[in-house]
């Protein structure tokens, strides 16, 4: 239940914005779409129902080497940050986040 209001949450943030937004609940289901798509931006949650988010990284940004990958997660350890920025993630949010975090993060992105 939680996964779903955190994916509603997100999606309002950035529709107020005027920024259009996609969602995937697993990695399996990131697969397909990504096969479909190459999205600018990726809101990655690390802990997902069949995996995590971080072991995916590189698969994501060896296809789309362009894309910005935004770790989201609710373990923010240095460890955990330290291992996400390693394997090539480009911003790392940490739960419960606000509204202007997001902004910020969206802000800080160049997507020249």
């Amino acid at each position: 239940m939680m996964k779903w209001i955190f994916v509603i949450c997100l999606k309002g943030i950035l529709r107020q914005r005027n920024i259009a937004a996609d969602h995937v609940t697993s990695l399996a289901a990131a697969e397909s779409f990504l096969e479909k798509t190459a999205p600018p931006v990726i809101f990655l949650d690390n802990h997902l129902s069949d995996g995590l988010g971080v072991e995916y990284v590189r698969t994501i940004k060896s296809r789309f080497p362009y894309s910005k990958v935004i770790m989201i997660t609710a373990h923010d350890t240095a460890h955990d940050r330290e291992r996400a920025y390693r394997e090539g993630v480009d911003f790392f949010i940490s739960k419960p986040f606000n509204r202007d975090t997001i902004l910020r993060t969206i802000e800080n992105i160049s997507l020249d």
